[in-house]
């Protein structure tokens, strides 16, 4: 059964950092693409990042690209999403997904304000 467990978030000013962790059950990351998506009140959900399972290889929304990386540790079963240059418009609701699935975790909040 496919778990996902978000967390990391927070309140943070303009320019902070945070990294978001994803702990997956059920299945291993490195078999399938995990993605980061995220939402804002009043916004649809849109996909932040993506990594690939073969290879690895990484793809970013325009609007996080040179700032954010996603990553995956195949031993802990973890994909994570380092954030660095947080602004305002970055404030949401962060969700990791993983293909061939309809489940969403509860996600994790990121709210970016001075």
């Amino acid at each position: 059964q496919v778990q996902l467990v978000e967390s990391g978030g927070g309140s943070v000013q303009p320019g902070g950092s945070l990294r978001l962790s994803c702990a997956a059950s059920g299945f291993t990351v490195s078999n399938r693409r995990m993605s980061w998506y995220r939402q804002a009140p009043g916004k649809e959900r849109e996909l932040v990042a993506y990594i690939r399972s073969a290879g690895g290889m990484t793809n970013y929304a325009d609007s996080v690209k040179g700032r954010f990386t996603i990553s995956r540790d195949n031993d802990k079963n973890t994909v994570y999403l380092q954030m660095n240059s947080l602004k305002p418009e970055d404030t949401a609701v962060y969700y990791c997904h993983t293909e061939f699935s309809t489940y969403w975790g509860r996600g994790t909040q990121v709210t970016v304000s001075s």
